[in-house]
């Protein structure tokens, strides 16, 4: 999955070919190239107050367009890494010209961890004025792609709490402890949660302390592995698309409730994470939900690990999504066979395993056609033609997925029709939609694109 540090499948103009763009799978979606944009791109923001649209970029950068609905738009830097002190920028967003940011900054020599947010106000013709929202203390690093830090921002419909995640600092829940630095540690209070602030918060420093983070009202869901985006719909309900591990376990898409806990470590994607059973012998002879390529495979953080944490007691988790298809829905059965849910008629937790959901958004503002009107879309990251893990159970991939959520009061929970309705993005990370436009951005190590996407109204 998408972390900021995995590179596209490819970039299309890369060595000078013909930059290719997105293809709209419905007669009544148009594509349009709004602009190229710096490397490592991946927030685009919408300020509705104020009509601005920005970027970000992992390393730090912060950008703003002017004119994107004109023939030349044009991209101005406002901040970089040094003016907030956010190293590995993943998380942005903006509420009536207040920009927030989040994100990681090493410490301890590359041994330790911080989690910072910042806000900036961003008057007219005025430098921006910042200021700290939280620190964390320092927590254990580690020498993984698995550490996936704090990203995702959302704000409340009524302005007044910011929510953040913070994705898990493991594959699947085993130890991680860079090189002995950090003993016998796995994913700890401040990470594989959804965390949430009053808006106006300032200067706090976080523990590493479920108890006081708990006490404190900061913790708002738990057991989330990696939520890389957060939505609300237009009912205010929250809603995560989260990244699953290395193993065959489908990528869920969350409504995230306070007080809920969603499963990580001990169950992602709906099924079961067997490195808990003390006596699991991991070996993809024996097991085909281990993919051979993967990496957590190739480097044994699949292993016996007898010292594994039990589920806390009293807990219960609340499933996912359940996807319903037509499209999104293939899962590897306890057979071992990798199955199509439009075929079997069962239902899975959300999407295709290692297809990396991102860029959630929903209709809020009810501007579409009736087929598509209050509905939510998620774009998925991977191509299962190019990616290793992906391709066993399909082809398809990097496309935009429509979302047609209902709700289902005998499970209390939501299932959701998913449809393909644009293939074709290299490495998208973000989408926002103003009218019925969707603006739509792609990471590209050497430099991303923006496109419109101009769904019926």
């Amino acid at each position: 999955g998408f972390d900021g540090r995995a590179q596209p499948c490819r970039d299309a103009d890369e060595g000078g070919g013909p930059l290719i763009p997105p293809v709209a799978l419905r007669p009544d979606i148009k594509v349009d190239h709004v602009m190229a944009v710096a490397p490592k791109s991946v927030r685009i923001l919408y300020d509705e107050s104020t009509k601005a649209v920005y970027f970000t970029c992992y390393d730090g950068e912060v950008y703003k367009i002017k004119n994107i609905q004109d023939e030349n738009p044009l991209a101005e830097k406002i901040l970089s890494f040094e003016d907030h002190g956010i190293p590995r920028l993943q998380g942005a967003a903006i509420y009536k010209n207040t920009l927030f940011l989040t994100g990681n900054t090493k410490v301890n020599n590359g041994l330790g961890n911080k989690g910072r947010m910042v806000r900036y106000d961003l008057k007219p013709n005025e430098k921006p004025v910042m200021s700290v929202v939280f620190n964390t203390v320092e927590y254990g690093t580690n020498r993984t792609v698995f550490d996936h830090g704090w990203n995702a921002l959302e704000i409340s419909p009524d302005g007044k709490y910011i929510f953040v995640n913070s994705g898990a600092r493991t594959d699947h829940g085993e130890v991680q402890d860079n090189n002995g630095a950090w003993p016998n540690a796995r994913n700890g209070a401040l990470t594989s949660k959804v965390f949430r602030f009053p808006i106006d918060s300032k200067d706090l420093i976080l523990p590493d302390d479920e108890a006081k983070l708990k006490a404190d009202g900061y913790i708002f869901a738990d057991g989330i592995r990696n939520a890389y985006d957060l939505a609300f719909d237009g009912a205010g309900n929250l809603f995560g698309v989260s990244n699953s591990s290395d193993y065959d376990h489908n990528e869920d898409m969350f409504w995230i409730r306070q007080g809920h806990h969603y499963g990580f470590p001990w169950v992602v994607g709906g099924i079961e994470n067997p490195q808990q059973y003390p006596d699991w012998q991991p070996n993809p002879d024996t097991d085909p939900f281990i993919p051979r390529s993967a990496h957590a495979w190739a480097v044994r953080y699949f292993r016996n690990d007898p010292d594994f944490p039990k589920i806390p007691a009293g807990v219960k988790f609340s499933p996912g999504v359940q996807n319903l298809g037509p499209d999104a829905n293939e899962y590897r059965g306890h057979s071992g066979k990798i199955l199509d849910g439009d075929l079997t008629g069962v239902t899975v937790s959300t999407f295709t395993p290692h297809s990396s959901p991102l860029a959630l958004f929903f209709d809020s503002k009810k501007n579409l056609s009736k087929d598509l009107r209050g509905d939510g879309f998620t774009i998925r990251y991977s191509l299962g033609a190019r990616s290793a893990l992906m391709k066993p159970f399909t082809d398809q991939g990097a496309d935009l997925l429509h979302l047609d959520l209902s709700y289902d009061k005998a499970t209390d929970n939501y299932f959701v029709k998913t449809k393909r309705i644009v293939e074709g993005f290299n490495g998208a990370t973000d989408a926002v939609m103003i009218k019925n436009n969707v603006f739509v951005i792609e990471y590209g190590a050497t430099g991303g694109h923006i496109w419109k996407i101009s769904l019926p109204r």
